[in-house]
């Protein structure tokens, strides 16, 4: 047995003589050992810090031998911790009592007094199952989230113009590495797809890939959906729960919308990073993480940085490389290739003949500006795959992309409320410039930030 195996150690007896004698025996073979001679202390010492093994006497001095104290502070140790590792101790034990130990939940039994080479085996034993007990849980929660991620649509990016080949060639250059990517681009531009070809194509692709949309997170719950809980530790932890984090090790994880944090969750996210463990709500002992870190967002995260609203250490820790993903709008060549994609994913999926875009429409997609960028592309082909009953897709089959056209460049100047008037100043800003946000804000004299404030108030 290696010196140390025994981890920490906790042992609960009302006779002084036991503990130090335990204690003598057990600190050459443990990280530490803590000795409590009044059980009462049990729910203190279990909320200050974890065990990996718990010696706990069934005999105390209000009930001699019948050891039912010893089961009723079994079963409040387990109530706090399902997977503690309890061994009853007993100077009047019987093959009857062992058993019943062992079925409320007891890990082994032994007696007083006992030998201490059979004591020392059946603590490496009880060891063993507590290591089994946590590579058990990580599986589970890793073939939760595997279940989760398989079957995603669309796991392949498609294009051929030469803003998406500048793309591939940065994840070729990137991929197989284990440096912190950032991902940039507005919305809809497929940003996820773009994380998951990096970790697809890295030497952790064997491993877990985990996504947290960081805009869906709210501040009470940010640290238990990413550092994981232990039960009991707030009013909704009924059960141990590993975070996000924990679930990614040894895989990739990605950190969408990471610009719609706040200040302090970023100084958390920061922390984490940086001493690459985490600390689960409840819990005093940290855990190791190794992952590979990919964040995305579609803010103006330097803009934000000058404006003191993101960290700009937090940045420097994030974006090793950038990769910057191109509007639809800058790929044209590529709006027929996702057109077709789109058709025939949504041909199969409605059970619907497989329709061809005609000249006219496929000209009509091409025109369009695409403010919603692949996203819009996709969902406009799934309406019209659905309403039309053709076997080829016209223009008149996307109407109500004319409509959003028409309503985008000539908006009605009629009203004189000042949130219409600056609703109205920005979609012709925007306009003008093809969705540049940059020259946009220029034009409005605003900052990037400024202008992104706005097209989320006025929902453009």
């Amino acid at each position: 047995m290696e010196e140390k195996e025994l981890g920490k150690i906790l042992i609960i007896d009302d006779d002084e003589d036991v503990l130090l004698a335990a204690k003598m025996l057990l600190k050459k073979h443990a990280q530490s050992v803590l000795i409590e001679k009044n059980p009462k202390k049990i729910p203190f010492l279990l909320n200050s810090d974890t065990y990996d093994l718990i010696l706990l006497d069934m005999n105390f001095s209000k009930d001699i031998t019948s050891g039912k104290e010893g089961f009723y502070w079994l079963e409040q140790i387990l109530d706090k911790d399902p997977q503690a590792v309890v061994i009853l101790i007993t100077a009047f034990g019987d093959v009857e009592m062992a058993v019943k130990a062992l079925k409320e939940g007891a890990t082994d039994f032994v007696l007083k007094p006992w030998q201490n080479e059979k004591l020392i085996a059946t603590l490496s034993s009880a060891i063993k199952l507590k290591r089994s007990y946590n590579e058990v849980e990580q599986l589970k929660q890793t073939k939760k989230q595997l279940e989760q991620e398989i079957n995603q649509p669309f796991k392949d990016i498609i294009g051929d113009s030469p803003a998406i080949k500048r793309v591939f060639s940065l994840i070729d250059k990137v991929a197989g590495t284990d440096a912190n990517v950032l991902i940039l681009g507005e919305n809809g531009t497929g940003k996820e797809l773009i994380a998951r070809a990096i970790h697809q194509r890295s030497l952790r692709k064997d491993n877990v890939f985990v996504t947290v949309d960081m805009g869906a997170i709210t501040e009470t719950l940010f640290e238990s959906e990413l550092f994981g809980h232990k039960k009991g530790s707030f009013t909704d932890a009924k059960d141990d729960r590993a975070g996000r984090f924990e679930v990614a090790n040894a895989g990739s994880l990605f950190l969408d919308e990471i610009g719609n944090l706040s200040l302090p969750l970023q100084s958390k996210l920061l922390t984490a990073i940086q001493k690459r463990e985490v600390t689960r709500i409840g819990a005093n002992q940290p855990i190791p993480i190794d992952i590979r870190l990919i964040c995305a967002t579609n803010m103006p995260i330097y803009d934000m940085v000058e404006d003191s609203t993101f960290r700009q250490d937090l940045l420097y820790r994030i974006n090793t490389v950038e990769i910057h993903l191109p509007p639809l709008r800058e790929r044209d060549d590529d709006i027929g290739l996702l057109a077709e994609h789109f058709i025939q994913t949504y041909c199969n999926k409605y059970r619907k003949s497989i329709k061809k875009l005609s000249a006219s429409a496929a000209k009509k997609l091409s025109k369009y500006h695409w403010p919603g960028n692949i996203r819009e592309l996709q969902h406009a082909i799934e309406r019209a795959v659905i309403m039309s009953e053709d076997n080829q897709l016209e223009p008149d089959d996307f109407f109500f992309l004319q409509q959003k056209a028409d309503s985008s460049s000539d908006p009605n100047m009629d009203s004189f409320n000042l949130e219409d008037v600056e609703k109205t100043v920005i979609q012709k800003a925007i306009n003008k410039h093809n969705g540049n946000i940059s020259k946009a804000a220029k034009d409005l004299g605003l900052t990037r930030a400024s202008l992104y404030r706005r097209l989320e108030k006025h929902g453009l």
